[in-house]
Order: structure tokens, then sequence, then C-alpha cells
């Protein structure tokens, strides 16, 4: 990974005959077929299932175990401290999403609440390394967010809130030196109280979409300045095609294979979608529209990485964690869109969502220790339950 990020972006060089045979597969697999809001559903509770019976006995998801001959450089304990909030952070809002009204579903929100409300205010970055705590901060607040809006009970919703508020302030710590957010900070020789390492557009995104939400619903108070220099970081980042590069030290190589639309099809929909949210011109519905169309039209050409166990190795640098990232903010995108225009991509990504359900009812396209299903589980169950609310 150091050898990636460090280096100038090359060419992959693949077997033309592996490239070939590779994409053909792809290119001839049947679209989806139309699915119904009752399939929808029985995908939903299906994938709840696999949540509800995956869950750690502390109310989490996800460990340290399952490990591979490759692995994402993580530092112990704090990486796994990140890993793990990110994916319970995200198998929580799924769980709340669905509005699965069954008792066991009920109990393991619980569950995951205790959890969240124990873990979440301890959550800090690994080392001066690497810095994943900002995943579990974002996806910790937007579940912090809907167990608030789920809870009846006045003095549990200002807890919720106070904990949200605190994530807020949490991740501010973390926000880079040049604005935004990253994940990794290895290539510098000294280190610093703030992070100085490798801004991406994409954190960025993901971190202010959360922190909009918590603005919105729960009237959370955010740091104006922080803001401002993180839709400045995305926005320096943005290439004029409304790509963007994977990272604010790669700005200099716009037509890197990584930072072409291509490469950029997964991650352009939470930047575009954070831009949007947040008063950024630029981001019309129109450019909503190109995008949408783009990713439903390439989601083949982008699920090649999916599964494969090394990050980065195929065309245009993809790796198989972008596909159900670019999934669920493929919905956050498409949301800003008037509502007679959001059905038909609904039924489309829905149809597609389907497809791609593995036999346990979960979702997954990164081997990730054993934070990926329960990760991409939680990404799939927000996406289908946006789809339902508008098929």
């Amino acid at each position: 990974m150091k050898r990636f990020l460090r280096a100038p972006l090359r060419s992959l060089r693949l077997c033309g005959g592996f490239f070939f045979l590779a994409s053909l597969a792809h290119a001839q697999e049947p679209a989806p077929v139309p699915v119904t809001p009752a399939q929808v559903r029985a995908s939903i509770t299906r994938g709840v299932d696999f949540l509800v019976g995956y869950q750690n006995k502390d109310g989490s998801w996800g460990g340290p175990t399952r490990t591979k001959g490759l692995n994402i450089y993580a530092p112990i304990p704090g990486a796994h401290h990140a890993f793990r909030a990110g994916a319970s952070g995200l198998a929580l809002s799924g769980l709340i999403d669905t509005g699965d009204a069954r008792p066991e579903t009920a109990a393991a929100i619980k569950k995951a609440a205790q959890w969240a409300e124990t873990d979440l205010p301890k959550l800090r970055r690994a080392d001066p390394t690497t810095t994943y705590n900002i995943w579990g901060h974002a996806y910790g607040l937007r579940a912090l967010i809907r167990l608030h809006e789920r809870e009846n009970d006045p003095s549990r919703k200002a807890r919720y809130k106070e904990l949200a508020q605190e994530q807020v302030d949490l991740v501010n710590r973390y926000a880079d030196v040049n604005g935004g957010w990253g994940y990794l900070d290895l290539f510098d020789d000294f280190t610093s109280q703030k992070p100085s390492g490798i801004t991406t557009a994409f954190s960025s995104a993901t971190v202010l979409l959360a922190m909009r939400e918590g603005r919105d619903t729960l009237g959370l108070t955010l740091n104006g300045k922080v803001v401002t220099a993180a839709l400045d970081s995305i926005k320096r980042q943005q290439t004029p095609d409304k790509a963007y590069t994977y990272s604010h030290s790669h700005i200099g190589r716009p037509r890197a294979d990584i930072n072409r639309p291509a490469g950029s099809l997964a991650r352009s929909q939470a930047c575009n979608a954070a831009l949007r949210a947040l008063g950024r011109e630029g981001i019309t519905d129109e450019v909503i529209i190109e995008w949408a169309d783009r990713f439903l039209a390439r989601e083949g050409w982008l699920s090649i990485a999916r599964k494969r166990p090394r990050p980065h190795d195929i065309h245009f640098r993809i790796s198989g964690y972008f596909y159900y990232y670019g999934i669920y903010y493929f919905t956050e995108s498409v949301s800003f869109l008037p509502p007679d225009q959001q059905k038909p991509y609904a039924e489309k990504l829905a149809a597609l969502i389907l497809s791609r359900q593995e036999k346990d009812g979960s979702w997954w396209d990164y081997p990730l220790y054993d934070y990926h299903q329960p990760y991409g589980t939680g990404y799939c169950l927000m996406a289908l339950a946006w789809c339902e609310s508008v098929m």
C-alpha cells in the first residue's frame, strides 16, 4: 500500500487475454430482472436475519479474525476498534432503516445501542500512522441519529443527541491540516497532533454527509471552519468531469487511471452528494443523473473487483470495497432528484442489490478480516430501505 500511494500511478500490466475474458464475462452477464416490493421486503428480511444471527455478544459486529495472506495495514488494537465501530454503525443503521418489527430484531438493536453508548465515546486513532477511526465516527454518528429518532423516552433521546454531538466533536479533532479527512498518515518523517497525511475526497464526503444528517435531524452543532475546509478539499480534488482524484496527493495527476471517471465511479456518488447537500454550486440535477446513469451502465465493470483479496490490483485501480460503498451513496446522490425521477433508479438499484445477495442473506465485496459481511449488509439494507420507500 505504501508503494501504491507514494509512487506515481502507472497503468496496470494485466494479461490481455485474462482482462478480455473477465470483461467479456461481466459484459455478457444478464441484466437484473425487475423485482417487486414483496421481493425487496423478502430480501431485506434475509439480510436482517443474517445480522441478528451474526451479532457479537457485546452487541457489535465483526472482529480481527478470518485473516488471509494479505491484510489491510491495521496497527493493533486501535485499527480494529475503528473497523468494528464502522462495521457496527453500518449494521445497526441498516437494521433500524428496515423497520423490521420482529422481537429478535428489536433485541439486536437494543444490544447494539448499549454497545454504541459504551464504546463509541472511547474511539480514537490507532496511532499517528492511521485515522481509520473517522469511519467509526461517521457511521457511529449515523447509528446514533437513528437511535434518537426511534426512541420515545425523552431522557434517552437527550442521551443519544449528546453522544452524537460527541462523535462530531471527536471527528473534528482528526481533520487534516489541508482540510477534510483521510485515513492514512504514513509518509512523513514527523508526526503532528493534527493529521497531515493523505486527505481523500470520499472520506471527507462520508464524514460531511453524516454531519449534515446530524445537523438537519438532531440540530447538532457543526464547526463552520472545519466544514468549509473539508468542502474546499473535495473541490480541489474534483476534475472538470466531476470525477475525483483518489487523494489530495493525486491532484497533480488527474488523468492517472484511478482519478479518471472509471476509477472514480463509486467515489463520485458520495462526493457529489456532499457538495450538493452542503450548498456548493455545480452539482446540478443533470450531474447527478449523468453519474447515476453511468454507475448503472458500468456496474459490471465495477463489479469485476468484488471479492478480490488485493486492493487496487485491477483496471483503473478499483478496489472491491468501493462496490457497496458506491451502491449506498448512489441513493444519497439520487435522493436530491425530484421524487418522480427517483423511482426508476430505485427499481433498477433494488434489482441489482437482490442479484448480489449471498446465500446466507449477507452482502460483501472485499475480505476485510471479519468486518466485510456486517458492513456490506448494512450498506445494502440502508440502500434497499430507500428503494422500498420510493418504489
